[in-house]
């Protein structure tokens, strides 16, 4: 296989590993979107929760009737297990974005790597055709001397 076509079937390479890696990195994006909005939202429930627990808090003070307390109690152990779920997919989704991350470092190592063959590969192409044209220099240099030497003569025979 000559050097060019082995460029371009590294180029070909190349070209999906820079398309894979694109997408490790969009997909890197959306789990760190996804943790942010998780993250968003918990912290809202959990402030949610300190405020409607100081309102309550306030209204107990003055005494309340049993219904009352128990449907407080109720909400609020609804409040905790939504807390609770919503600190589970947070840290999935952190999980994922670590994952995303490590793959989109694989891929980018790939990309990095196949770059550096093209590399090597191209000097020794150039370093190829420097030999070549440095042997048909020194090919034409000794055919040009050998015209230029004017020819011997024979000795003559008796």
């Amino acid at each position: 296989m000559t050097a060019p076509n082995t460029l371009q079937g590294l180029q070909t390479v190349l070209d999906r590993a820079i398309a894979e890696r694109d997408e490790a990195t969009a997909n890197l994006y959306l789990c760190l979107e996804n943790s942010r909005r998780l993250l968003s939202q918990r912290e809202q429930l959990t402030t949610y929760r300190t405020e409607y627990q100081q309102r309550w808090t306030q209204q107990f003070r003055q005494a309340a009737a049993i219904e009352v307390v128990q449907s407080y109690q109720s909400f609020m152990q609804r409040l905790e297990q939504a807390l609770t779920q919503l600190h589970l997919q947070a840290e999935a989704a952190d999980a994922q974005a670590l994952q995303a991350r490590a793959l989109l470092l694989e891929r980018e190592t790939r990309v990095a790597s196949v770059r550096k063959l093209m590399s090597r590969r191209e000097a020794e192409h150039q370093r190829h055709e420097a030999a070549r044209d440095q042997r048909h220099t020194d090919e034409a240099a000794a055919i040009a001397a050998w015209h230029s030497t004017p020819a011997m003569a024979l000795p003559a025979s008796h």
